[in-house]
């Protein structure tokens, strides 16, 4: 038997916020990251709203970095004491995921980190608070996924917490809060989205559905990402819908190695998540083609690359990735990112292990050892092409 769970209730394009007004309840806890949202006028106009629906507000900011264990347990604690019935997660995928965190310690305090890292055992929510997403960028699909990456603060190693019960209530998706992006936000984190509908299409846990929104997404950001990050606001509401498609595909077929080597890479190196996703992607595609040629090639035809046969249909795949990168300003390995030898070396092992036991690789299409994973991350980082041994 196969599942697929997405939020109740998505709202999208112009306007879209509006919805706020209609929310039942008495008090919203706005988790936010940091003061552009103030800035930009966009939190006044959110507050604005939900007082429209007679709804108490609070804000919680500082949520500006990747989400620790501790940032999300003592924003639980600060939440506590405002008793909302709604936390509502406004800004990227960072602050998302932090917000969903603090919706989950705000609800099971006693709960603990190790125990909330275990793929799909959390306990039931909504017990206190329902949650609402609305993204301020266009890649982590974190408004309408079941998953909340947290960096354990002790390791600096990041796990995705998952389970269907983090899948939010609402999400709001409105291209207006994506109108003014900088330029290297839209490049990373519209391959983050681009990486979220190849891996979700030939992920394990794959199903019809899934396959659908991925292939779906997958045509809308190749028409409209370059574009987009050239500045055409078209395109840039087009990318926001489609970072949601993805993000319903991957909160339902899962992930793969990318996800894994740029989990575990990240907070290591400093590298921000979708940039990281788009160095790897070429060479994890070249490393499971030996397994799924087939599926890659039948990705790259349905978002309109052509070629003679499927293995040269892969290959235009790598190649089109590959140019996609350069003309958004992406590194194509980790040592033209700024990555010295020394600190890769010196880490590559530990990588290597922890990416293994990461969620994605169960769910990557080909197994995949540590000796493997540490390829991939050699290959990554100096540009080879990996071995299929």
């Amino acid at each position: 038997m196969s599942r697929f769970t997405i939020p109740r209730n998505i709202y999208f394009e112009e306007d879209a916020l509006d919805t706020l007004k209609s929310f039942e309840g008495k008090k919203a806890a706005l988790i936010i990251g940091g003061s552009s949202l103030k800035k930009n006028g966009n939190l006044d106009r959110i507050e604005k709203l939900l007082s429209e629906a007679d709804i108490e507000t609070k804000v919680f900011d500082g949520f500006n970095q990747e989400p620790t264990v501790k940032i999300v347990k003592d924003g639980a604690k600060a939440v506590e004491s405002f008793d909302p019935d709604w936390i509502i997660g406004i800004g990227g995928g960072s602050v998302i995921d932090s917000a969903k965190a603090v919706w989950l310690f705000h609800e099971h305090p006693d709960l603990s980190f190790e125990d909330a890292a275990k793929p799909f055992t959390l306990p039931k929510l909504r017990t206190k608070a329902k949650f609402a997403g609305i993204p301020t960028t266009s890649g982590s699909g974190a408004e309408v996924s079941n998953l909340s990456v947290v960096t354990d603060d002790e390791t600096n190693v990041k796990y995705p917490l998952a389970d269907f019960e983090l899948t939010p209530d609402v999400a709001i998706i409105d291209p207006s809060l994506v109108d003014s992006l900088p330029q290297h936000l839209i490049a990373n984190t519209g391959m983050d989205a681009f990486t979220h509908t190849i891996e979700a299409y030939v992920a394990k846990p794959r199903t019809v559905f899934t396959d659908a929104l991925a292939v779906g997404g997958g045509e809308i950001l190749k028409e409209h990402l370059l574009s987009s990050y050239k500045g055409n606001k078209e395109s840039r509401k087009q990318v926001h819908n489609a970072q949601a498609m993805a993000g319903m595909s991957f909160a339902n077929a899962v992930l793969g190695n990318v996800h894994s080597l740029a989990h575990k890479s990240g907070p290591t190196f400093g590298i921000p998540h979708g940039l990281a996703n788009a160095i790897y992607l070429p060479y994890v595609i070249e490393f499971n083609r030996t397994v799924v040629t087939d599926r890659y090639a039948t990705f790259a035809r349905k978002i309109g690359l052509e070629a003679s046969s499927d293995e040269k249909l892969v290959d235009e795949l790598i190649a089109y990735i590959n140019q996609l990168n350069k003309d958004l300003g992406i590194q194509a390995t980790l040592k033209e990112y700024g990555v010295s030898d020394e600190d890769f070396h010196k880490h590559v092992d530990t990588m290597a292990k922890n990416a293994v036991e990461d969620p994605c690789t169960g769910t990557n299409p080909r197994e995949t050892s540590v000796e493997q994973m540490k390829e991939l991350y050699e290959i990554s980082f100096h540009g080879k092409v990996p071995s299929h041994a």
